[in-house]
Parts: structure tokens; C-alpha cells; sequence
């Protein structure tokens, strides 16, 4: 078999958009404070947007509060601001360069929106999958044509590649699962 076809960077590559998937399913608040839910928050600082953790020291002292320490006092109000903006449905409280942050219980509405989201990551995840699986069926396509490989090898690559795609979309599919119902029982 070719040596240009490498399955184990086809296999890096759908799990590198399960990693990416998992930390998007750690944003996803269950009623529960954690600091990663403040990963998708940009704070318009100096000119320039930049991730929350840039311009300020977050933390949970409590199970259901964050706490977010502003470096700087001018960027208190830029940091509320991309708090509130930021479509997590948080409100901050300003306490001078601390903003403290609440986590209200979840109604049923809420969750039921949470998992939609969930579902729409979900189907990220799948997409780069896909998409790393058309890179290496185009690769053996491309090199059969070229006379590179023989149809038959050209089929065994096709079936591995397949069988991976289909082992990582199941895994998308479990962790997708765990997350809704983690939403849903909270």
C-alpha cells in the first residue's frame, strides 16, 4: 500500500474536532459555575478584541458564582459589557475591579435551548469529520488516477477510512448524548 495515505494524521485530525467539540460542550453551562464558561467571551480592549483571560483572572469560589478580577480598572465596563453580550444569559454585579457573576438555575425553556445548542456543535463536530474523511478519499482517488495505487488498495484505504469516520461520528453521537441529558437533569 501507498506510504502517502497516513491514517493515524487522519485519526489526529477527527480527534483533534472531538477535542474541539469537548471544550465547546464545557461552555455549555449546566447550572453549575465553571470557569470555562467564560471561554467565549471577548472584552474590546486597547483597540482590539481580546479573550476575557487576557484582561482578567476568573474563578468559582462558589458553586454557583464566578468571579472575574479586571487587571486594569478602565476595563471594568468593557468586560461587563462583553459579559452581557456574550449570549450566555449571565448578568455581572460590579464590585470595583471584581465583577461577580450568578448562576441562575436553569428553567425548562433554558435547557431546551441549551441542547439545541448542543445539537448545533454536535454537528460541527461531525462536519470536520466528514471533511477530513473527503481529504483522504480525494488523496486516494487523486493517487489511483495516477497510477499510484491499484483499485484494489484504493478500496481497502476507502473502507478504513469510512470505518474511522464512522468510530468518531459515534463518538460525537455518545458525547453529544451525555451532554443533553446532562443539561436536562441538572
Amino acid at each position: 500500500m501507498s506510504s502517502d495515505i497516513d491514517l493515524k494524521d487522519l485519526r489526529r485530525r477527527m480527534l483533534g474536532a472531538i477535542e474541539n467539540l469537548k471544550s465547546e460542550f464545557v461552555g455549555l453551562r449546566t447550572g453549575r459555575a465553571s470557569v470555562n464558561m467564560m471561554d467565549p467571551v471577548m472584552v474590546d480592549a486597547y483597540g482590539s478584541k481580546m479573550p476575557l483571560t487576557q484582561v482578567a483572572t476568573v474563578s468559582t469560589p462558589e458553586s454557583r458564582m464566578i468571579s472575574v478580577s479586571v487587571w486594569d480598572k478602565t476595563m471594568v465596563a468593557a468586560t461587563e459589557k462583553a459579559i452581557r453580550n456574550a449570549g450566555l444569559g449571565l448578568n455581572p454585579v460590579v464590585d470595583g475591579q471584581t465583577l461577580r457573576i450568578p448562576i441562575p438555575e436553569l428553567n425548562e425553556e433554558r435547557r431546551k435551548e441549551l441542547t439545541k445548542i448542543c445539537g448545533k456543535y454536535a454537528e460541527h463536530g461531525r462536519i470536520a469529520v466528514r471533511n477530513v474523511r473527503r481529504d483522504g478519499m480525494d488523496t486516494i482517488k487523486r493517487l489511483e488516477k495516477g497510477h499510484e495505487m491499484s483499485k484494489d488498495e484504493q478500496k481497502g484505504y476507502a473502507d478504513n477510512i469510512q470505518d474511522l469516520t464512522d468510530e468518531m461520528i459515534k463518538e460525537i453521537d455518545h458525547l453529544t448524548e451525555a451532554k443533553e441529558k446532562e443539561i436536562m437533569q441538572v
